[in-house]
């Protein structure tokens, strides 16, 4: 835990302070609009898949250059005179949009699997799928931009899963907190959307674990894509200053969780950041993360008994 606690502390203490708070009042704004406007929900409600693609690249484009900006406008030393800076600048948001829409690709899967399997089996093949298209183009993307070996954080050497448990137990309050809400409560368990296969088998667990399972590995997709990709591919031109625009970017893709879980992800996005910078692996931040969300899930189950929902 000392050792987590370290690394957030260097990083807090060699970070520009303005930009720090511009870039929190950015993603405050953000925030504010999007749940004052519906932007996200306007977004997904948009039937043609390029242009929702489009919309969520703009949408992701936007806060993530937009806190690059605001480092250069403040500390213009952090930004790079390289090309492939911009490129993946405009690749980023590219391919998180791709990743963030690519149900349309399972729904054409499983549109002739009969009813009602084929909802079932559209929810918990799509997280797998993602992961496939996502860590294709990160491939790609690193080879191209010729990046240190092992591929996008995802060495093991030295790792210690001590710190992150207890950082993961120190989030157990946090989380029941976030279970008294009714907002959460909308929303998890996740779990509760197949609750339709009830009827349909005799033991319904072995399915749903089937779907926690895949819903954990959309975990891995995250973890990959923001600190094994972003904060590693962005920290070869801009080294720790790269923390702050990725835990921006990684906000906006909660715009459609509820409002504690968006606000919380930005924090938890630089210390996340901030960990895998200095270990240059993301397996103690996929510990957290997939712990937090399966966590989440039994909190959720837990809530609708306690308030008999």
């Amino acid at each position: 835990m000392n050792e987590i606690l370290g690394y957030l502390r260097n990083y807090l203490q060699s970070i520009n302070r303005t930009v720090f708070l511009l870039t929190t009042l950015l993603v405050a704004i953000a925030i504010f609009c999007n749940y004052t406007l519906g932007i996200n929900a306007a977004i997904i409600s948009i039937q043609s898949w390029p242009l929702r693609i489009l919309g969520f690249f703009v949408l992701f484009g936007f806060v993530f250059s937009m806190a690059w900006l605001l480092q250069f406008l403040v500390a213009a030393d952090t930004i790079p005179n390289n090309r492939f800076f911009f490129v993946l600048l405009l690749v980023a948001p590219a391919i998180f949009a791709i990743k963030i829409t690519f149900e349309e690709a399972s729904g054409y899967i499983t549109q002739h699997i009969p009813a009602p399997w084929n909802r079932y089996w559209y929810r918990v093949i799509d997280w797998p799928l993602k992961l496939v298209v996502t860590a294709s183009l990160v491939i790609a993307t690193w080879q191209w931009g010729r990046f240190e070996k092992p591929l996008a954080g995802l060495q093991t050497k030295g790792f210690n899963i001590r710190p992150y448990l207890l950082l993961l137990a120190v989030m157990v309050p946090l989380i029941a907190f976030a279970a008294t809400r009714n907002d959460f409560l909308r929303k998890y368990p996740r779990v509760q959307r197949i609750d339709f296969i009830d009827q349909y088998v005799q033991h319904a667990f072995p399915w749903k674990l089937l779907y926690e399972l895949s819903y954990g590995i959309d975990f891995v997709t995250i973890e990959l894509f923001f600190r094994g990709f972003l904060v590693l591919a962005f920290a070869r031109f801009a080294g720790k200053h790269a923390i702050l625009p990725v835990a921006a970017f990684y906000c906006s893709i909660h715009f459609g969780k509820p409002l504690f879980e968006c606000i919380t992800s930005f924090f938890g996005g630089i210390i996340l950041g901030a960990v895998v910078y200095n270990t240059r692996s993301i397996w103690g931040g996929l510990i957290v993360h997939l712990g937090i969300a399966w966590l989440m899930e039994l909190a959720g189950y837990l809530g609708h008994i306690y308030k008999g929902l």
